[in-house]
Protein backbone atom coordinates (compact mmCIF):
# COMPACT_ATOMS: atom_id res chain seq x y z
CA UNK A 1 0.00 0.00 0.00
CA UNK A 2 2.78 2.42 0.89
CA UNK A 3 4.56 1.60 -2.35
CA UNK A 4 1.50 2.43 -4.43
CA UNK A 5 1.15 5.71 -2.55
CA UNK A 6 4.67 6.65 -3.61
CA UNK A 7 3.85 6.19 -7.27
CA UNK A 8 2.21 9.60 -7.58
CA UNK A 9 5.29 11.61 -8.58
CA UNK A 10 4.95 13.64 -11.75
CA UNK A 11 7.24 16.34 -13.10
CA UNK A 12 5.70 19.79 -13.34
CA UNK A 13 5.71 19.59 -17.15
CA UNK A 14 3.68 16.37 -17.15
CA UNK A 15 0.45 16.98 -19.15
CA UNK A 16 -1.64 15.37 -16.41
CA UNK A 17 -0.28 17.78 -13.82
CA UNK A 18 -0.53 20.75 -16.21
CA UNK A 19 -4.21 19.98 -16.66
CA UNK A 20 -4.73 20.65 -12.97
CA UNK A 21 -2.10 23.27 -12.16
CA UNK A 22 -1.24 25.01 -15.43
CA UNK A 23 2.36 24.78 -14.19
CA UNK A 24 1.75 27.42 -11.51
CA UNK A 25 2.60 26.55 -7.90
CA UNK A 26 3.05 30.13 -6.67
CA UNK A 27 -0.56 30.50 -5.55
CA UNK A 28 -0.63 27.20 -3.65
CA UNK A 29 -0.98 27.52 0.12
CA UNK A 30 0.50 24.91 2.44
CA UNK A 31 -0.16 24.61 6.17
CA UNK A 32 2.55 22.96 8.29
CA UNK A 33 1.41 21.58 11.67
CA UNK A 34 4.47 20.59 13.72
CA UNK A 35 5.55 21.35 17.28
CA UNK A 36 9.27 21.43 16.49
CA UNK A 37 10.48 24.93 15.54
CA UNK A 38 13.43 23.58 13.56
CA UNK A 39 11.13 21.44 11.41
CA UNK A 40 8.78 24.37 10.75
CA UNK A 41 11.69 26.63 9.79
CA UNK A 42 13.22 23.99 7.52
CA UNK A 43 9.93 23.37 5.69
CA UNK A 44 9.22 27.10 5.46
CA UNK A 45 12.54 27.71 3.67
CA UNK A 46 12.16 24.68 1.36
CA UNK A 47 8.58 25.47 0.36
CA UNK A 48 9.15 29.22 -0.02
CA UNK A 49 12.03 28.59 -2.43
CA UNK A 50 9.61 26.54 -4.54
CA UNK A 51 7.13 29.42 -4.65
CA UNK A 52 4.56 28.07 -2.17
CA UNK A 53 2.82 30.29 0.37
CA UNK A 54 3.24 28.76 3.83
CA UNK A 55 1.51 29.00 7.19
CA UNK A 56 2.68 27.43 10.46
CA UNK A 57 0.83 25.92 13.44
CA UNK A 58 2.43 24.47 16.57
CA UNK A 59 -0.39 22.11 17.55
CA UNK A 60 -3.69 20.65 16.38
CA UNK A 61 -5.91 23.29 17.98
CA UNK A 62 -4.12 26.12 16.20
CA UNK A 63 -4.04 24.12 12.96
CA UNK A 64 -7.81 23.55 12.98
CA UNK A 65 -8.46 27.26 13.56
CA UNK A 66 -6.29 28.15 10.58
CA UNK A 67 -7.98 25.53 8.35
CA UNK A 68 -11.41 26.95 9.23
CA UNK A 69 -10.24 30.49 8.39
CA UNK A 70 -8.27 29.80 5.18
CA UNK A 71 -8.37 27.81 1.94
CA UNK A 72 -5.19 25.73 1.86
CA UNK A 73 -4.11 23.43 -0.96
CA UNK A 74 -2.28 20.99 1.31
CA UNK A 75 -1.46 20.20 4.95
CA UNK A 76 1.84 18.75 6.19
CA UNK A 77 0.91 17.11 9.48
CA UNK A 78 3.29 15.78 12.13
CA UNK A 79 2.29 12.47 13.71
CA UNK A 80 3.62 13.25 17.21
CA UNK A 81 1.94 16.46 18.40
CA UNK A 82 1.36 17.71 21.94
CA UNK A 83 -2.18 17.06 23.16
CA UNK A 84 -3.78 15.06 20.37
CA UNK A 85 -1.66 13.17 17.85
CA UNK A 86 -1.65 13.71 14.11
CA UNK A 87 -3.70 10.53 13.64
CA UNK A 88 -6.33 11.92 16.03
CA UNK A 89 -6.28 15.29 14.28
CA UNK A 90 -6.55 13.90 10.72
CA UNK A 91 -10.26 12.91 10.92
CA UNK A 92 -11.09 16.37 12.27
CA UNK A 93 -9.33 17.99 9.31
CA UNK A 94 -11.23 15.73 6.91
CA UNK A 95 -14.49 16.53 8.66
CA UNK A 96 -13.94 20.23 8.00
CA UNK A 97 -12.50 19.94 4.49
CA UNK A 98 -12.91 16.39 3.09
CA UNK A 99 -11.02 17.13 -0.14
CA UNK A 100 -8.02 18.85 1.48
CA UNK A 101 -4.94 16.63 0.93
CA UNK A 102 -2.85 15.80 4.01
CA UNK A 103 0.69 14.38 4.01
CA UNK A 104 1.78 12.86 7.33
CA UNK A 105 5.35 13.44 8.54
CA UNK A 106 7.00 11.50 11.37
CA UNK A 107 10.21 10.04 12.68
CA UNK A 108 8.35 7.09 14.22
CA UNK A 109 6.45 5.60 11.33
CA UNK A 110 5.28 1.99 11.53
CA UNK A 111 3.30 -0.14 9.13
CA UNK A 112 0.28 0.16 11.42
CA UNK A 113 0.60 3.95 11.43
CA UNK A 114 0.82 4.06 7.65
CA UNK A 115 -2.25 1.85 7.25
CA UNK A 116 -4.25 3.85 9.79
CA UNK A 117 -3.26 7.19 8.24
CA UNK A 118 -4.12 6.07 4.72
CA UNK A 119 -7.48 4.69 5.84
CA UNK A 120 -8.22 8.00 7.55
CA UNK A 121 -7.58 9.82 4.28
CA UNK A 122 -3.89 10.77 4.31
CA UNK A 123 -2.41 11.43 0.89
CA UNK A 124 0.99 10.04 1.79
CA UNK A 125 3.30 9.25 4.71
CA UNK A 126 6.82 10.73 4.81
CA UNK A 127 9.63 9.63 7.13
CA UNK A 128 12.01 12.04 8.87
CA UNK A 129 14.62 12.86 7.72
CA UNK A 130 13.01 13.25 4.32
CA UNK A 131 14.46 13.59 0.85
CA UNK A 132 13.68 17.13 -0.32
CA UNK A 133 13.07 16.22 -3.97
CA UNK A 134 10.88 13.29 -3.02
CA UNK A 135 8.83 15.42 -0.62
CA UNK A 136 8.41 18.19 -3.21
CA UNK A 137 7.32 15.64 -5.81
CA UNK A 138 4.71 14.26 -3.40
CA UNK A 139 3.49 17.79 -2.69
CA UNK A 140 3.22 18.67 -6.38
CA UNK A 141 1.25 15.52 -7.13
CA UNK A 142 -1.12 16.02 -4.18
CA UNK A 143 -1.81 19.65 -5.08
CA UNK A 144 -2.32 18.74 -8.75
CA UNK A 145 -4.88 16.12 -7.81
CA UNK A 146 -6.60 18.50 -5.37
CA UNK A 147 -6.88 21.20 -8.01
CA UNK A 148 -8.18 18.73 -10.59
CA UNK A 149 -10.93 17.70 -8.18
CA UNK A 150 -11.73 21.35 -7.43
CA UNK A 151 -11.82 22.08 -11.16
CA UNK A 152 -14.19 19.17 -11.66
CA UNK A 153 -16.57 20.50 -8.99
CA UNK A 154 -16.40 24.01 -10.40
CA UNK A 155 -17.05 22.70 -13.91
CA UNK A 156 -20.14 20.84 -12.71
CA UNK A 157 -21.42 24.00 -10.99
CA UNK A 158 -20.79 26.06 -14.14
CA UNK A 159 -22.55 23.58 -16.40
CA UNK A 160 -25.45 23.36 -13.97
CA UNK A 161 -25.80 27.14 -13.69
CA UNK A 162 -25.32 27.88 -17.39
CA UNK A 163 -27.04 24.93 -19.02
CA UNK A 164 -28.88 22.94 -16.34
CA UNK A 165 -26.84 19.92 -17.44
CA UNK A 166 -26.78 16.89 -15.15
CA UNK A 167 -24.04 14.21 -15.10
CA UNK A 168 -22.36 15.63 -18.23
CA UNK A 169 -18.67 16.31 -17.69
CA UNK A 170 -16.22 17.89 -20.10
CA UNK A 171 -14.05 20.96 -20.58
CA UNK A 172 -12.49 20.14 -23.96
CA UNK A 173 -13.13 22.61 -26.76
CA UNK A 174 -15.05 20.04 -28.77
CA UNK A 175 -17.42 19.28 -25.86
CA UNK A 176 -17.92 22.96 -25.04
CA UNK A 177 -19.15 23.40 -28.63
CA UNK A 178 -21.57 20.51 -28.07
CA UNK A 179 -22.83 22.17 -24.87
CA UNK A 180 -23.36 25.48 -26.68
CA UNK A 181 -25.28 23.75 -29.48
CA UNK A 182 -27.45 21.85 -27.00
CA UNK A 183 -28.23 25.06 -25.10
CA UNK A 184 -29.13 26.80 -28.35
CA UNK A 185 -31.48 24.12 -29.74
CA UNK A 186 -33.09 23.03 -26.45
CA UNK A 187 -35.74 25.80 -26.26
CA UNK A 188 -37.02 25.05 -29.79
CA UNK A 189 -39.54 22.45 -30.96
CA UNK A 190 -37.13 21.10 -33.59
CA UNK A 191 -36.35 17.43 -33.98
CA UNK A 192 -32.73 16.62 -33.11
CA UNK A 193 -30.60 13.71 -34.33
CA UNK A 194 -27.78 12.81 -31.93
CA UNK A 195 -24.94 10.90 -33.59
CA UNK A 196 -22.00 9.20 -31.93
CA UNK A 197 -20.31 5.90 -31.22
CA UNK A 198 -21.78 3.59 -28.61
CA UNK A 199 -21.07 4.78 -25.09
CA UNK A 200 -20.49 8.46 -25.89
CA UNK A 201 -23.47 9.66 -23.84
CA UNK A 202 -26.24 10.20 -26.38
CA UNK A 203 -29.06 9.69 -23.88
CA UNK A 204 -27.47 12.16 -21.46
CA UNK A 205 -27.43 14.77 -24.24
CA UNK A 206 -31.08 14.01 -25.02
CA UNK A 207 -31.96 14.48 -21.34
CA UNK A 208 -30.03 17.77 -21.29
CA UNK A 209 -32.01 19.03 -24.31
CA UNK A 210 -35.27 18.10 -22.59
CA UNK A 211 -34.20 19.60 -19.24
CA UNK A 212 -33.37 22.92 -20.90
CA UNK A 213 -36.57 23.07 -22.96
CA UNK A 214 -40.03 24.47 -22.15
CA UNK A 215 -41.10 20.80 -21.86
CA UNK A 216 -38.88 20.18 -18.84
CA UNK A 217 -41.87 19.65 -16.53
CA UNK A 218 -43.43 17.08 -18.85
CA UNK A 219 -42.31 13.46 -19.36
CA UNK A 220 -38.99 12.45 -20.91
CA UNK A 221 -39.65 8.99 -22.35
CA UNK A 222 -36.69 6.97 -23.72
CA UNK A 223 -36.96 3.77 -25.76
CA UNK A 224 -34.28 1.61 -27.33
CA UNK A 225 -35.86 0.82 -30.68
CA UNK A 226 -33.29 -1.85 -31.45
CA UNK A 227 -34.07 -3.92 -28.36
CA UNK A 228 -37.42 -5.40 -29.46
CA UNK A 229 -39.08 -7.01 -32.50
CA UNK A 230 -41.14 -4.84 -34.88
CA UNK A 231 -44.63 -5.82 -33.66
CA UNK A 232 -43.74 -5.29 -30.01
CA UNK A 233 -42.02 -1.99 -30.85
CA UNK A 234 -45.11 -0.66 -32.65
CA UNK A 235 -47.36 -1.74 -29.81
CA UNK A 236 -45.02 -0.04 -27.34
CA UNK A 237 -44.89 3.19 -29.34
CA UNK A 238 -48.50 3.49 -30.49
CA UNK A 239 -50.42 1.35 -28.00
CA UNK A 240 -53.13 -1.15 -28.96
CA UNK A 241 -56.77 -1.94 -28.43
CA UNK A 242 -58.02 -5.11 -26.81
CA UNK A 243 -57.88 -8.02 -29.26
CA UNK A 244 -55.51 -6.30 -31.71
CA UNK A 245 -53.33 -9.42 -31.57
CA UNK A 246 -53.31 -12.71 -29.68
CA UNK A 247 -51.80 -11.49 -26.42
CA UNK A 248 -53.64 -8.14 -26.40
CA UNK A 249 -56.01 -9.02 -23.57
CA UNK A 250 -56.53 -5.36 -22.65
CA UNK A 251 -56.14 -1.97 -24.31
CA UNK A 252 -52.88 -0.17 -23.62
CA UNK A 253 -51.52 3.31 -24.17
CA UNK A 254 -48.37 3.75 -26.24
CA UNK A 255 -45.31 5.83 -25.44
CA UNK A 256 -46.44 8.63 -27.75
CA UNK A 257 -49.42 9.15 -25.46
CA UNK A 258 -47.28 8.80 -22.34
CA UNK A 259 -44.89 11.45 -23.69
CA UNK A 260 -47.68 13.90 -24.61
CA UNK A 261 -46.48 17.45 -23.96
CA UNK A 262 -42.93 16.17 -23.38
CA UNK A 263 -40.10 14.45 -25.24
CA UNK A 264 -39.82 10.99 -26.80
CA UNK A 265 -36.24 9.76 -27.22
CA UNK A 266 -35.81 7.11 -29.93
CA UNK A 267 -32.44 5.42 -29.42
CA UNK A 268 -30.84 3.24 -32.12
CA UNK A 269 -33.28 4.71 -34.65
CA UNK A 270 -31.53 3.02 -37.60
CA UNK A 271 -32.66 -0.43 -36.43
CA UNK A 272 -36.37 0.24 -37.03
CA UNK A 273 -38.12 -1.65 -39.82
CA UNK A 274 -39.56 0.14 -42.85
CA UNK A 275 -43.18 -0.26 -41.71
CA UNK A 276 -42.46 1.31 -38.34
CA UNK A 277 -40.48 4.08 -40.04
CA UNK A 278 -43.53 4.95 -42.15
CA UNK A 279 -45.71 5.25 -39.04
CA UNK A 280 -43.14 7.40 -37.25
CA UNK A 281 -43.00 9.67 -40.31
CA UNK A 282 -46.78 10.15 -40.22
CA UNK A 283 -46.67 11.17 -36.55
CA UNK A 284 -43.93 13.70 -37.32
CA UNK A 285 -45.93 15.12 -40.24
CA UNK A 286 -49.47 15.09 -38.83
CA UNK A 287 -48.95 14.67 -35.07
CA UNK A 288 -51.61 11.98 -35.24
CA UNK A 289 -51.61 8.18 -35.00
CA UNK A 290 -53.88 5.25 -34.26
CA UNK A 291 -53.60 2.40 -31.77
CA UNK A 292 -52.79 -0.98 -33.28
CA UNK A 293 -56.17 -2.44 -34.19
CA UNK A 294 -57.89 0.90 -33.59
CA UNK A 295 -59.82 3.19 -35.91
CA UNK A 296 -59.79 6.46 -34.00
CA UNK A 297 -57.01 8.98 -34.61
CA UNK A 298 -55.22 10.34 -31.55
CA UNK A 299 -53.53 13.74 -31.62
CA UNK A 300 -50.33 14.26 -29.65
CA UNK A 301 -47.82 17.02 -28.95
CA UNK A 302 -44.46 15.27 -28.66
CA UNK A 303 -40.95 16.43 -29.45
CA UNK A 304 -38.83 13.71 -31.05
CA UNK A 305 -35.15 13.28 -30.25
CA UNK A 306 -33.40 10.41 -32.03
CA UNK A 307 -29.97 8.83 -31.69
CA UNK A 308 -27.81 6.52 -33.75
CA UNK A 309 -24.31 5.07 -33.75
CA UNK A 310 -24.24 4.35 -37.51
CA UNK A 311 -23.85 6.43 -40.66
CA UNK A 312 -27.46 7.34 -41.43
CA UNK A 313 -26.69 8.63 -44.94
CA UNK A 314 -25.18 5.27 -45.77
CA UNK A 315 -28.30 3.55 -44.39
CA UNK A 316 -30.41 5.74 -46.70
CA UNK A 317 -28.21 5.08 -49.75
CA UNK A 318 -28.39 1.32 -49.19
CA UNK A 319 -32.17 1.36 -48.80
CA UNK A 320 -32.41 0.43 -45.12
CA UNK A 321 -33.77 3.75 -43.93
CA UNK A 322 -36.39 6.05 -45.47
CA UNK A 323 -34.89 9.20 -46.94
CA UNK A 324 -37.94 11.32 -46.07
CA UNK A 325 -37.85 10.19 -42.44
CA UNK A 326 -34.11 10.84 -42.26
CA UNK A 327 -34.57 14.46 -43.31
CA UNK A 328 -37.45 14.85 -40.85
CA UNK A 329 -35.23 13.61 -38.03
CA UNK A 330 -32.10 15.40 -39.17
CA UNK A 331 -33.36 18.96 -38.70
CA UNK A 332 -30.53 19.60 -36.25
CA UNK A 333 -27.60 17.23 -35.75
CA UNK A 334 -25.52 16.93 -32.59
CA UNK A 335 -22.30 14.99 -33.23
CA UNK A 336 -20.78 13.52 -30.08
CA UNK A 337 -17.02 12.93 -30.25
CA UNK A 338 -15.46 9.64 -29.14
CA UNK A 339 -13.56 9.76 -25.87
CA UNK A 340 -10.21 9.30 -27.64
CA UNK A 341 -10.83 12.68 -29.35
CA UNK A 342 -11.16 14.50 -26.01
CA UNK A 343 -8.52 12.95 -23.78
CA UNK A 344 -8.27 16.09 -21.63
CA UNK A 345 -11.73 15.20 -20.28
CA UNK A 346 -10.62 11.76 -19.03
CA UNK A 347 -9.28 12.94 -15.60
CA UNK A 348 -12.49 14.93 -15.00
CA UNK A 349 -14.71 12.01 -16.02
CA UNK A 350 -12.65 9.62 -13.90
CA UNK A 351 -13.04 11.86 -10.82
CA UNK A 352 -16.77 12.13 -11.50
CA UNK A 353 -17.19 8.34 -11.59
CA UNK A 354 -14.89 7.84 -8.59
CA UNK A 355 -17.11 10.11 -6.53
CA UNK A 356 -20.32 8.51 -7.80
CA UNK A 357 -19.36 4.87 -7.18
CA UNK A 358 -17.66 5.55 -3.85
CA UNK A 359 -20.90 7.18 -2.65
CA UNK A 360 -23.06 4.44 -4.18
CA UNK A 361 -21.09 1.72 -2.37
CA UNK A 362 -20.76 3.62 0.92
CA UNK A 363 -16.96 3.89 0.58
CA UNK A 364 -14.68 6.69 1.69
CA UNK A 365 -13.48 8.89 -1.23
CA UNK A 366 -11.27 7.12 -3.77
CA UNK A 367 -8.54 8.52 -6.00
CA UNK A 368 -6.36 7.18 -8.81
CA UNK A 369 -2.63 6.72 -8.54
CA UNK A 370 -0.64 8.54 -11.20
CA UNK A 371 0.23 5.35 -13.09
CA UNK A 372 -3.46 4.42 -13.18
CA UNK A 373 -4.47 7.87 -14.44
CA UNK A 374 -1.78 7.83 -17.08
CA UNK A 375 -2.97 4.40 -18.28
CA UNK A 376 -6.52 5.79 -18.61
CA UNK A 377 -5.34 8.83 -20.56
CA UNK A 378 -3.19 6.70 -22.91
CA UNK A 379 -5.91 4.12 -23.70
CA UNK A 380 -8.05 4.56 -26.86
CA UNK A 381 -11.45 3.70 -25.28
CA UNK A 382 -13.32 1.86 -28.05
CA UNK A 383 -16.27 1.65 -25.62
CA UNK A 384 -16.00 5.39 -24.90
CA UNK A 385 -17.37 6.96 -21.70
CA UNK A 386 -19.39 3.88 -20.79
CA UNK A 387 -16.23 1.73 -20.87
CA UNK A 388 -14.40 4.28 -18.71
CA UNK A 389 -17.29 4.28 -16.26
CA UNK A 390 -17.26 0.48 -16.04
CA UNK A 391 -13.49 0.48 -15.47
CA UNK A 392 -13.75 3.04 -12.65
CA UNK A 393 -16.65 1.16 -11.05
CA UNK A 394 -14.55 -2.03 -11.13
CA UNK A 395 -11.61 -0.25 -9.49
CA UNK A 396 -13.76 1.25 -6.75
CA UNK A 397 -15.48 -2.05 -5.93
CA UNK A 398 -12.19 -3.99 -5.83
CA UNK A 399 -10.23 -1.37 -3.86
CA UNK A 400 -9.36 -1.89 -0.20
CA UNK A 401 -8.23 1.68 0.43
CA UNK A 402 -8.46 5.21 -0.92
CA UNK A 403 -5.90 4.75 -3.71
CA UNK A 404 -6.79 2.84 -6.90
CA UNK A 405 -3.62 1.67 -8.63
CA UNK A 406 -3.21 0.40 -12.17
CA UNK A 407 -3.40 -3.17 -10.86
CA UNK A 408 -7.13 -2.65 -10.27
CA UNK A 409 -7.78 -1.59 -13.87
CA UNK A 410 -8.70 -4.13 -16.58
CA UNK A 411 -5.63 -5.76 -18.10
CA UNK A 412 -6.39 -4.64 -21.65
CA UNK A 413 -6.12 -1.02 -20.51
CA UNK A 414 -2.78 -1.38 -18.75
CA UNK A 415 -1.33 -3.95 -21.16
CA UNK A 416 -1.34 -6.71 -18.56
CA UNK A 417 -2.54 -9.88 -20.28
CA UNK A 418 -5.22 -12.24 -19.01
CA UNK A 419 -2.84 -15.19 -19.05
CA UNK A 420 -0.20 -13.24 -17.10
CA UNK A 421 -2.73 -12.52 -14.38
CA UNK A 422 -3.89 -16.13 -14.34
CA UNK A 423 -0.37 -17.57 -14.17
CA UNK A 424 0.56 -15.17 -11.37
CA UNK A 425 -2.42 -16.48 -9.45
CA UNK A 426 -2.01 -20.13 -10.48
CA UNK A 427 1.37 -21.07 -12.05
CA UNK A 428 0.07 -24.62 -12.60
CA UNK A 429 -2.84 -23.51 -14.80
CA UNK A 430 -3.47 -25.77 -17.78
CA UNK A 431 -3.90 -24.58 -21.36
CA UNK A 432 -7.65 -25.22 -21.01
CA UNK A 433 -7.78 -23.06 -17.87
CA UNK A 434 -5.97 -20.20 -19.62
CA UNK A 435 -8.18 -20.38 -22.72
CA UNK A 436 -11.33 -20.42 -20.59
CA UNK A 437 -10.22 -17.33 -18.66
CA UNK A 438 -9.41 -15.54 -21.92
CA UNK A 439 -12.73 -16.53 -23.51
CA UNK A 440 -14.67 -15.42 -20.46
CA UNK A 441 -12.89 -12.05 -20.35
CA UNK A 442 -13.42 -11.43 -24.09
CA UNK A 443 -17.15 -12.16 -23.80
CA UNK A 444 -17.53 -9.90 -20.76
CA UNK A 445 -15.69 -7.05 -22.51
CA UNK A 446 -17.85 -7.43 -25.63
CA UNK A 447 -21.01 -7.42 -23.49
CA UNK A 448 -19.81 -4.31 -21.66
CA UNK A 449 -19.19 -2.53 -24.97
CA UNK A 450 -22.66 -3.57 -26.17
CA UNK A 451 -24.26 -2.26 -22.95
CA UNK A 452 -24.99 -5.88 -21.96
CA UNK A 453 -27.25 -6.42 -24.97
CA UNK A 454 -26.72 -10.11 -25.81
CA UNK A 455 -28.30 -9.76 -29.25
CA UNK A 456 -25.86 -7.00 -30.27
CA UNK A 457 -22.92 -8.95 -28.83
CA UNK A 458 -23.90 -12.10 -30.75
CA UNK A 459 -24.14 -10.10 -33.98
CA UNK A 460 -20.67 -8.61 -33.43
CA UNK A 461 -19.24 -12.04 -32.61
CA UNK A 462 -21.06 -13.37 -35.72
CA UNK A 463 -22.52 -16.30 -33.83
CA UNK A 464 -26.15 -17.29 -33.13
CA UNK A 465 -27.62 -15.79 -29.97
CA UNK A 466 -28.20 -19.31 -28.64
CA UNK A 467 -24.47 -20.09 -28.97
CA UNK A 468 -23.51 -16.97 -27.03
CA UNK A 469 -26.07 -17.71 -24.32
CA UNK A 470 -24.70 -21.25 -23.94
CA UNK A 471 -21.19 -19.86 -23.45
CA UNK A 472 -22.47 -17.27 -20.95
CA UNK A 473 -24.11 -20.05 -18.96
CA UNK A 474 -21.08 -22.39 -19.17
CA UNK A 475 -18.64 -19.67 -18.12
CA UNK A 476 -20.94 -18.53 -15.29
CA UNK A 477 -21.10 -14.94 -16.54
CA UNK A 478 -23.59 -12.84 -14.62
CA UNK A 479 -25.57 -10.58 -16.93
CA UNK A 480 -25.76 -7.05 -15.60
CA UNK A 481 -28.48 -4.49 -16.10
CA UNK A 482 -27.92 -2.17 -19.03
CA UNK A 483 -25.83 0.84 -18.10
CA UNK A 484 -26.48 4.50 -18.80
CA UNK A 485 -25.93 5.72 -22.30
Amino acid sequence: MHESMSEVDLPLNDPIVETATNGNSASAGILVIDDEASIRESLDVLLSLEGYATAMAVDGEEGLRMIEANNFDLVLLDLALPGQSGLELLPQIKERQPELPVIMITAYGTVDNVVEAVRAGAENFVQKPWDNEKLLADIRSAIARHRAEEENLQLKRTLKQRYNFSNIVGKSEIMLKVFDLVAQVAPSRSTVLIQGESGTGKELIAKAIHANSPRRDKPFVPINTGAMPAELLESTLFGHVKGAFTSAIASKKGLFEVAHGGTLFLDEIATMGMDTQAKILRVLQDRRFMHLGGVQEIQVDVRILAATNVDMRKEVREGRFREDLFYRLNVITVDLPPLRARREDIPLLANHFLEFYANENGFTPRRLSTDALRALVDYDWPGNVRELENSIERGVVLSNGPVIGSDLLPGHITGRSFQDALLEHNPNASLFDILEVIERRIIIEKLERCNWNQTDAAEQFRVPLSTLNQKIKRLNIEIRKKGRE
